[in-house]
């Protein structure tokens, strides 16, 4: 049976970064930074990463690790998506460690790199596009591999080659920042032609491992999703009760009454979602892919929508800098697209049960 529910340890993992991210990551620092080109903030990653044990949620504890599952990833990712905060955990502690994790973990390299990930010492990425879906075969290409997300904190790339999976150190690769729409996810065009690497697997284990990570990826987006979604209506309703117009809170007229009683059904239904696609990629379900397809397609429409309700409900405040409903929306715009667009899973979905496309 499908788990949807939080454990006691999921819960205390979620008070615990929600003051963590509180202290040191709130709207205001980040409002402060994302223009500067330094989006992190400073020790930020060191103290969830390391100190806190996050990043090694997914890595057994004879490598390192904490042992844990996606379920207690997806709740680390929920936090982070609810204050929309820049850090490269999506990437390197779920995309990056589950690659690593598909491969010889017997391996020297592939087990002191899953160490490195696992104490927070060592970021990874997947040089590969943030569109990537899961489905998608890896290409090896000549030249720079553009929209590489958190590129720019990286001290190790994964670059899938004609002949395996490379990890090539940040120092021997060239890294071009690019301007993204969400300032607090930095995209980058990285180029490792030249440069050797240590080889980690074949062809093909790596493009299995590939698939593997994006799919990890994909599916526990969704909590990032979900997480932005509810600090958007959350947000959303505390401003309409506070703010009055002709004697009475706004959130009082029955029209704003029913879009937000519209959106929480939403986002009731893309928890439910969440977390089924966390589950089943902690019980290694069978239905993994379809179930993860099945969330993406949901969630990542839900996000946009309760971001752009966010923005439209909190009226003129709403469309300004100095306030934080834009980093919602541009996170969730670049969510929706990222680990493969809401069509490509319903593409997948549709592959995965058998039901052709309608004929020309």
């Amino acid at each position: 049976m499908t788990d949807l529910l939080y454990s006691e340890t999921e819960d205390d993992l979620r008070a615990a970064v929600r003051a963590l991210l509180a202290d040191r990551a709130d709207a205001q620092t980040l409002l402060g930074r994302i223009e500067t080109g330094a989006p992190y903030v400073p020790g930020l990653w060191k103290s969830l990463a390391a100190d806190m044990g996050a990043a090694g949620l997914l890595v057994p504890e004879k490598l390192g690790g904490q042992g844990a599952s996606h379920r207690e990833a997806a709740v680390v990712l929920e936090e982070l998506g609810r204050a929309v905060t820049p850090v490269p955990y999506l990437t390197s502690a779920v995309v990056a460690t589950e690659t690593l994790l598909a491969l010889d973990t017997e391996s020297g390299p592939v087990a002191e790199l899953l160490a490195g990930l696992a104490s927070g010492r060592t970021v990874a990425v997947l040089a590969l596009p943030l569109s990537t879906a899961p489905d998608t075969e890896p290409v090896p290409t000549a030249g720079p591999v553009t929209g590489v997300a958190d590129a720019v904190a990286a001290d190790v790339f994964l670059v899938p080659r004609a002949d395996g999976l490379y990890a090539v150190p940040a120092a021997d690769a060239v890294v071009v920042p690019q301007t993204p729409l969400d300032l607090t996810r930095p995209l980058a065009a990285v180029t490792t032609d030249g440069a050797p690497g240590t080889p980690l697997a074949d062809a093909e284990t790596a493009a299995a491992a590939i698939r593997r990570g994006l799919l990890s990826g994909a599916g526990l987006l969704a909590s990032e999703q979900l997480g932005l979604a509810e600090w958007c209506l959350e947000e959303t309703v505390r401003h309409t009760r506070e703010r009055y117009q002709f004697n009475r809170p706004v959130g009082s007229f029955q029209a704003l009454k029913h879009r937000m009683a519209q959106l929480w059904l939403e986002i009731v239904n893309a928890r439910a979602a969440a977390r089924a696609a966390a589950d089943a990629l902690a019980t290694g379900s069978p239905e993994a892919a379809l179930t993860v397809a099945v969330t993406q397609a949901y969630c990542s429409k839900v996000a946009v929508h309760a971001a752009e309700e966010c923005v439209q409900l909190h009226g003129g405040i709403g469309m300004t800098w100095e306030h934080p409903a834009h980093l919602a929306l541009k996170r969730a715009k670049s969510d929706q697209i990222a680990l493969g667009s809401a069509g490509r899973h319903q593409d997948a979905i549709a592959a995965l049960v058998g039901l052709p496309a309608p004929a020309p």
